[in-house]
C-alpha cells in the first residue's frame, strides 16, 4: 500500500478530509498520512481508540512514536493523557489500550536502528516548555538525523522553518496558514526537503508538532 509515497512532494491531508478505515483490531481505526506497506509499514497515522479498547501484545522492530491527542492512552508502562509524547525505541514490545477511548498521532517504522531512547514527555507540564524568541518551544527529541518539538506562535507569527531536510507538522490547536490555505486541528502537512514555506500563525495563534530532517535520504529515493 502506498499513501503519499513520494517524499520528494509536498504532502498534506486537511482535518475536514480525514477517513477513517478499520485496523485489524476490532474497535481501532486510521486515518492514513503516508504509508509504504502493508499492516508492517513504514507509516504515519491518526489513531482513534473506541472505548475498552485492547491491541493484542505486539513488537516494533523499527521503533514507534506517539502524540496523545485526546482521551487516555494506555499500554504497560502506564497511562497517558492528552499531551503526552512517548518514543517506543526499535526492538521494544507492548499492549496498548484505552479504557476511555482515545485519539494519538501515530509514527512507526521511522526510526534509525541506533536508536535506544525511551522518551515519555507530558507537554502540558509549563515546565517542559521555553521561550524561544517570539516563540515557545517544547523539545521533544533531537538527534544527527531528526528535531521533534511542540511549538506555539501568537497571532501571525510566521514559523520560519528549516526544510534542509524536509519537515512534517501537525497542528494542534488554532491555525496554520500558507497564502490563501488554511490549516484547522488535525490537519497534517509534510514540506520536501528544501522546498520554501510561507507558514504562518493565524489570527488567534497556533500550536503544533514539529519534525525536521528527516525526509533528506526517502526524497533523494524517490526522485
Amino acid at each position: 500500500m502506498l499513501i503519499n509515497s513520494d517524499f520528494s512532494r509536498r504532502a498534506w491531508l486537511a482535518a475536514d478530509d480525514h477517513q477513517w478505515v478499520a485496523s485489524p483490531q476490532a474497535s481501532v481505526e486510521r486515518v492514513m498520512l503516508d504509508r509504504l506497506g502493508g499492516e508492517r509499514a513504514r507509516a504515519t497515522s491518526l489513531v482513534r481508540y473506541a472505548p475498552d479498547s485492547v491491541f493484542p501484545a505486539h513488537g516494533h522492530p523499527g521503533g514507534e512514536e506517539i502524540l496523545v491527542l485526546s482521551g487516555t492512552f494506555s499500554d504497560d508502562s502506564g497511562h497517558y493523557g492528552p499531551g503526552w509524547y512517548l518514543r517506543n525505541p526499535p526492538g521494544s514490545a507492548h499492549s496498548p489500550s484505552s479504557k476511555d477511548g482515545a485519539l494519538i498521532f501515530v509514527k512507526l517504522w521511522q526510526m534509525s536502528a541506533d536508536d535506544s531512547a525511551t522518551v515519555r514527555i507530558d507537554t502540558h507540564d509549563p515546565q517542559a516548555w521555553q521561550r524561544d524568541g517570539a516563540r515557545e518551544l517544547c523539545p521533544l527529541y533531537r538527534s544527527s538525523g531528526e528535531q521533534v518539538c511542540l511549538q506555539r506562535l501568537g497571532a501571525d507569527e510566521p514559523l520560519n522553518l528549516d526544510t534542509q531536510g524536509g519537515a512534517e507538522l501537525l497542528v494542534l490547536e488554532g491555525t496554520l496558514s500558507d497564502g490563501p490555505q488554511t490549516f484547522e486541528p488535525g490537519s497534517w502537512l509534510r514540506l520536501p526537503p528544501g522546498s520554501a514555506s510561507a507558514l504562518r500563525a493565524g489570527a488567534e495563534g497556533v500550536t503544533l508538532y514539529l519534525k525536521t530532517g528527516h525526509l533528506s535520504e526517502l526524497a533523494r529515493m524517490a526522485a
